[in-house]
């Protein structure tokens, strides 16, 4: 068998990595020192990293972020009283694997969704699936979904999300089909899944937001007494950096 035809084979079965290394090497010129079992394992992580880079790439597609993020670009000026200790130690991701909450919240312009999504973006790094939405329009399209018959489907994708994160949660009161569908994903995901939550309202206003003692009850209890909890303060990051 010639090294065109052991390429073409790699390549058939998908280690296509793996190929374009084998073809470089060839093509080189330089002689190499290394026994077959070096060559073999270079070709070998070679292709493994190429599959977790793809893998990285499909979980940060399917996670829906609105932008961006990465820890190295947090803030941790006192300005807005983030913890760096604490919030260093939620970067570990240690929270997703006990199945906890993280509630951030604070006045709007001091990076709660910047955080949030600088943490999805760790997750999916670390192949946990993870899936960004803001909450006010996830309601609206799950209160849709009903009505075409696709609701349990929905419902289904989202409590199998490793993270899910709700981003300004609580800028409108729900009504009945939303704090309803709210408490089919807080009870879905309840000691099975992680859930970050990111408002500029106080968790002590949530129960007047979701409305009807009963379901707010069965929420917040679901929820916030199993979160981390950050708490921002300080005056917009984004005002400040145009001034």
């Amino acid at each position: 068998m010639n090294n065109a035809q052991t390429c073409e084979k790699l390549r058939a079965m998908r280690l296509q990595a793996m190929a374009e290394l084998h073809e470089q090497h060839l093509a080189s010129s330089q002689n190499t020192s290394m026994t077959t079992d070096e060559y073999l394992a270079l070709l070998t992580d070679h292709q493994w990293e190429a599959k977790r880079h793809q893998k990285t790439n499909r979980l940060l597609k399917q996670a829906h972020f609105k932008q961006r993020t990465t820890l190295e670009e947090i803030n941790y000026s006192q300005q807005r009283s983030l913890d760096k200790n604490m919030f260093q130690r939620l970067a570990t991701l240690d929270f997703i694997a006990k199945k906890e909450n993280l509630i951030i919240t604070g006045p709007s312009g001091l990076g709660k969704s910047f955080m949030s999504q600088a943490l999805g973006h760790q997750a999916c790094i670390m192949e946990f699936k993870v899936l960004y939405q803001n909450t006010g329009r996830m309601l609206k399209k799950l209160k849709l979904a009903k009505v075409d018959g696709t609701y349990l489907k929905e419902l289904k994708k989202i409590s199998q999300t490793n993270l899910l994160i709700l981003d300004d949660f609580g800028l409108q009161a729900m009504d009945n089909q939303g704090r309803e569908s709210m408490l089919d994903i807080i009870d879905e995901r309840y000691q099975q899944q992680s859930t970050i939550i990111t408002s500029q309202i106080p968790v002590s206003a949530w129960y007047d937001i979701i409305g009807e003692g009963t379901i707010a009850d069965a929420i917040l209890d679901r929820l916030v007494n199993s979160s981390h909890r950050i708490d921002l303060k300080g005056e917009s990051m984004r005002k400040l950096k145009e001034l």
